[in-house]
């Protein structure tokens, strides 16, 4: 949701399909962007119906622009992806999908989640990896919580990366470790602007990168 993930998106989905059919390809596609601001105040004000309906919207514009496939380019907000599925006639890739294929490719059975609150708290995405790939998710303790939400909201989508809030990340991570993990998602898509593979001993997935990939290949297929 906020531009800084949304312009990451852009550059891995046109870099993917230069990387499969070579040459001067890019990718025709159509964005949607919206004002965080309003985004940032309906959620902390737990007006999920309003947000849904905003997406909706998003969602039907891009369908009428003359988009063949919708993606949502943010984790927390697949909350409204029942609506969006339900009001749209064109396919739409869930990012929970595409991380589990992603998953799943390495035989992972136990995985952390990190993300907003609402992400890690609520079941739309861990309930999905468990319902549709057999996938036990595991998320921080709520103090851990909290700190990582601070940081996504006060610093990351701020476009802030503050080498102190990597060392947080890092020391949370090593405690899911200790705690049975076996692979670590990063479940917002700001994340990645902070936190890599090298800041873990066990895999780290990338929902961004993930996402925009598989994207580009269900595109194409």
């Amino acid at each position: 949701m906020s531009w800084e993930s949304s312009a990451v998106y852009y550059q891995l989905i046109n870099k993917k399909v230069k990387e499969k059919l070579g040459g001067f390809h890019s990718c025709k596609s159509i964005m949607v962007t919206v004002d965080f601001a309003e985004i940032e105040a309906l959620q902390h004000q737990d007006h999920w119906d309003e947000l849904d309906k905003m997406m909706v919207a998003s969602a039907l514009q891009l369908e009428a622009a003359g988009a063949d496939i919708v993606i949502l380019c943010t984790n927390t907000m697949h909350l409204s992806s029942p609506a969006i599925t339900k009001a749209i006639s064109i396919p739409f890739l869930h990012i929970a999908e595409a991380t589990g294929l992603v998953v799943s490719e390495q035989n992972l059975k136990k995985v952390a989640l990190l993300g907003t609150k609402w992400t890690m708290e609520k079941d739309f995405y861990k309930k999905y990896l468990s319902d549709n790939f057999g996938i036990e998710v595991i998320v921080p303790p709520l103090a851990e919580r909290d700190l990582i939400h601070r940081i996504i909201f006060d610093e990351l989508v701020q476009g802030q990366i503050k080498a102190e809030s990597r060392t947080i990340f890092k020391k949370i991570i090593n405690q899911l470790v200790t705690s049975g993990a076996e692979g670590i998602i990063l479940g917002c898509t700001e994340i990645p602007l902070l936190i890599s593979a090298k800041d873990a001993s066990i895999p780290v997935f990338d929902t961004t990168a993930i996402h925009a990939e598989k994207a580009v290949e269900w595109a194409l297929s």
